[in-house]
């Protein structure tokens, strides 16, 4: 489990006495966790080498690693240097798998600083890239030394990352705590907006529980999966097409259209379907997607990692709050589900 804390001079204790044992350590960023989250825990952090990227998901690749162990190796890093990835999704991901490669493994430490990564990224030991646009195409698993969650950071986004963040806590509810999601349709969304500590850490508890049952995600840790093969498939359409799209958003959508998939396969009742469906249009401002989409979101469905033997499985929830995984699923389906999730969309606009 990580480690929270309700402000930065605590966090900064804890990053000093973390850095002792190590030859050099180097802090990962890009520069917007440069500007405004450094400055927040750079006292501890003096001695530090600053490794920094230009933001943005489609920096999320093979050649970004290659900087960061060109720096590695300009600067004489040994394998018991440690690598401090500080920011949101993208570089704890690319971070943590560039670090589990240098020198066949050094040691590195998650200070996330956006909600997505400190409910999701930075824990769980999955580490990757993406390649030839597929989102997380290469990658491994590889343990953080530390999880680093000081709620402070929040401070320095604006509401459309946190909704980003918020969207996997949904998921988290969905999959595995019926109660939890209901109340959430219920609360006062505005809450959530800026989440306090015990929101945050309920939803990685949620996670957290899962993957300690399946670490290598042989089988039940799939259920994390739920809403990220079609919002895995958006989220490299709009890095083909350099659209802006978050990963919250992208599976936020993904949650929306497989939801649809489950009520066709009489996984789930339809009137959870549409409370689910609605609870994700009026927090996450769901629109139709263009009907131009439906043949390219098929092309890459097919590439998803869970697929086998070129058959499309999904994560797939049976009830709010249940997840079923591995569940084949046709085109036609899919077909299906995006023509009756854009026509809820356009209802719900009306």
């Amino acid at each position: 489990m990580p480690t929270f804390f309700s402000d930065t001079t605590s966090l900064q204790n804890v990053i000093r006495d973390i850095i002792v044992p190590y030859t050099a350590v180097f802090v990962f960023c890009d520069e917007n966790t440069e500007q405004h989250c450094l400055p927040l825990v750079e006292s501890a952090l003096t001695k530090a080498q600053i490794i920094s990227i230009p933001s943005g998901e489609q920096n999320k690749n093979i050649s970004t690693c290659v900087v960061i162990w060109d720096k590695l190796t300009e600067r004489v890093a040994d394998r018991k240097s440690l690598l401090i990835n500080l920011g949101g999704g993208v570089i704890c991901d690319m971070g943590g798998f560039a670090a589990s490669c240098y020198k066949r493994g050094i040691d590195f430490v998650n200070i996330p600083t956006t909600l997505l990564a400190m409910v999701d990224a930075s824990v769980g030991g999955k580490t990757g890239i993406d390649f030839h646009n597929f989102k997380n195409q290469i990658g491994v698993f590889s343990e953080a030394k530390e999880v680093l969650i000081c709620n402070e950071f929040l401070k320095t986004l604006d509401q459309r990352q946190i909704r980003s963040g918020l969207a996997e806590i949904v998921k988290h509810y969905l999959i595995a705590d019926e109660q939890a999601f209901r109340d959430f349709v219920e609360a006062d969304r505005t809450e959530f907006l800026y989440p306090d500590i015990e929101i945050i850490r309920k939803a990685i508890a949620i996670k957290s529980a899962i993957v300690e049952a399946d670490p290598w995600e042989k089988n039940v840790r799939k259920k994390l999966n739920f809403g990220h093969t079609i919002g895995h498939v958006l989220e490299s359409i709009a890095l083909q097409t350099n659209a802006s799209l978050l990963h919250g958003e992208a599976v936020a959508f993904g949650m929306g259209i497989e939801t649809f998939i489950s009520a066709f396969k009489s996984l789930i009742e339809e009137k959870d379907a549409e409370l689910i469906c609605y609870a994700l249009h009026s927090t996450f401002g769901l629109q139709a997607l263009p009907e131009v989409l439906t043949d390219h979101i098929l092309a890459y469905a097919i590439q998803d990692k869970k697929n086998i033997n070129g058959v499309i499985r999904m994560s797939l929830i049976n009830a709010i709050g249940s997840c079923m995984t591995d569940i084949e699923v046709s085109a036609d389906e899919i077909r299906q589900a995006l023509a009756y999730f854009n026509k809820s969309m356009d209802w719900y606009n009306k």
